[in-house]
């Protein structure tokens, strides 16, 4: 197949261009610039340019193929709200192309809009579309394509990892390197869960290939690591104090990253991996954070 790859020069689109590749499958690549234009080319992908803010550069994009993947947004999360709706405009256009077709829509979401209480790890079957987080929208917009006959999935993320990028753990990292400090909150036993990018990129392809139309899927290989071990294993290779601060002072030391710190965000891909047939096999967040670089 033809695959029309948003986010194609970004952390885990790129991981999927060679994962797509390697299958058989032809890539065509979104970029705004000349630098990702080289970089597609180098990869063996095909370059169409436009970015997520032309819609009629998606919907072309989209046209040409026989699949779209979605990865692209903004990750300026100083206007996540905004961003989070700009998604929803952008899954809708890329199913415009595609109504009236079998051609698959693969878009992305996160895990914690699939926790139905507090606390509980998030299931595949199920979404809470009243959930505060706001990426919600992402969702929603696929449900509104799938009541039209689309045939739409959804890859949740948990935080995917390398030893470059490892999700919001990025921006703990870069905290607690200006901060001089890894904090937590509290005893810090809320739960994230994780992913490395290979298999990452792998669950987005199977979902391409073998995904069922309003399936969600997990990528999550890690499903419950505590805060807590997180934060301290970056003061360990930061060699930094880690420190355990109150909810009262959260908002002071972590600023937008307060929306997180102090959430469970952990997550099962039980049905994922029956589904897919999904067998995680990457190294684990805590030891893509002891491999960083200093």
């Amino acid at each position: 197949m033809r695959i029309f790859l948003t986010g194609a020069t970004g952390f885990i689109g790129s991981k999927i261009i060679p994962e797509l590749i390697n299958a058989g499958h032809q890539v065509l690549g979104l970029t705004r610039s000349d630098a990702g234009a080289l970089a597609l080319a180098e990869a063996g992908a095909t370059v169409h340019r436009g970015d997520i803010e032309d819609l009629d550069s998606l919907r072309a994009g989209a046209d040409k193929c026989d699949g779209v993947i979605h990865t692209a947004f903004d990750h300026n999360f100083q206007h996540f709200v905004a961003n989070c709706d700009k998604d929803h405009r952008v899954i809708m256009a890329l199913g415009e192309v595609l109504d009236g077709s079998e051609r698959p829509l693969v878009i992305t979401s996160v895990t914690p809009v699939g926790m139905a209480i507090p606390g509980q790890a998030a299931i595949e079957d199920y979404f809470n579309p009243a959930h505060p987080n706001p990426r919600k929208a992402s969702e929603l917009a696929a449900w509104e394509l799938l009541q039209r006959g689309i045939h739409v999935s959804a890859v949740r993320l948990s935080q995917i990892h390398d030893a470059d990028k490892q999700g919001l753990v990025t921006s703990m990292i870069a905290l607690a390197r200006e901060k001089g400090v890894s904090a937590y909150v509290g005893e810090g036993l809320n739960c994230w869960s994780a992913a490395h990018v290979s298999d990452t990129s792998r669950l987005y392809r199977l979902a391409l290939e073998k995904g069922q139309a309003g399936a969600r899927y997990h990528a999550t290989a890690e499903e419950a690591i505590k805060y807590r071990d997180i934060a301290e294993t970056i003061g360990e290779r930061l060699a930094i104090p880690v420190l355990s601060l109150s909810k009262e002072e959260a908002p002071g030391h972590f600023g937008w990253l307060s929306m997180f710190a102090d959430k469970d965000m952990s997550a099962t891909s039980t049905k994922t991996r029956e589904l897919l047939q999904w067998h995680p096999t990457g190294p684990g967040l805590l030891e893509s954070i002891r491999q960083i670089s200093l």
